[in-house]
């Protein structure tokens, strides 16, 4: 008993000084350096470590479409700020006919996304439909992630001021070849649960839109890219615009 009395003493007197000495050691650079320059260091240290807000642009998608002598440009971006935890989103879709100088598509997202899970975060917001016209606004409850084997899965259910309801996914893989070569198979699924007479897509009907784009990372910041892409409708109620839905694409991404 004795012998364990004395072993616990010597341990917690071992660790005091340990304690002692490292409290030490982490403030003795407090007796060489400025105080200002210190608070400086701890708050990059902060900074580097996740204790601060942060902001992030992708434009995931900007290119031009070639199908059947039509042309036409598209832009999907999205951006955020803030922390680990809780950020605010934005994101952009846009479509314009270059070869009628019209915008045909023009939607808008604004959420507020917190993290469930590692890899997974919890969106909701509001959608902005613009363009195709009436203006039409959304609620939307979304989840988005990676998933395992790096399938990176962005989901999400609309309601609209009208209560109609419809869902879209999106993923998409990436197949690096080399250290700047990759290669994006994507898949995009948009559904709705009610007749919808302005896009004239019916209950139950998936439009698909789908591509494979040859990327080249010239930075890690900017990468050109070119491919095909392939949109059409699962359940045939809407005609496609174009009897070919093969399309040609080349664009870059970029990122800051």
């Amino acid at each position: 008993m004795m012998l364990m009395r004395t072993l616990g003493r010597v341990i917690g007197c071992a660790i005091c000084l340990a304690s002692a000495s490292t409290a030490q050691a982490q403030n003795a650079a407090d007796a060489y350096f400025d105080a200002e320059e210190m608070a400086a260091a701890r708050m990059a240290l902060k900074h580097g470590h996740g204790d601060h807000i942060g902001t992030f642009f992708l434009a995931e998608r900007f290119e031009a479409h070639a199908n059947d002598g039509d042309a036409s440009l598209a832009l999907e971006a999205h951006g955020w700020l803030g922390g680990d935890i809780q950020k605010l989103w934005l994101k952009f879709d846009a479509e314009h006919d270059a070869s009628e100088s019209s915008l045909d598509e023009l939607e808008v997202q604004g959420l507020y996304s917190r993290a469930i899970r590692p890899f997974w975060d919890l969106q909701v917001g509001v959608r902005q439909d613009i363009q195709p016209g009436p203006a039409k606004t959304h609620a939307v409850l979304g989840v988005q992630g990676v998933a395992p084997y790096w399938f990176e899965i962005d989901s999400a259910l609309f309601v609209s001021e009208r209560g109609d309801i419809s869902a879209r996914v999106e993923a998409e893989y990436e197949f690096r070849l080399s250290q700047r070569l990759l290669l994006q198979p994507r898949v995009e699924l948009n559904t709705a649960f009610f007749d919808d007479e302005e896009s004239g897509l019916a209950s139950g009907d998936i439009v698909v839109n789908s591509g494979l784009r040859l990327r080249l990372e010239v930075t890690r910041h900017i990468a050109p890219y070119f491919g095909i892409s392939w949109q059409g409708v699962l359940g045939g109620s809407r005609k496609h615009d174009s009897e070919d839905p093969f399309s040609l694409v080349a664009g870059v991404r970029f990122w800051f």
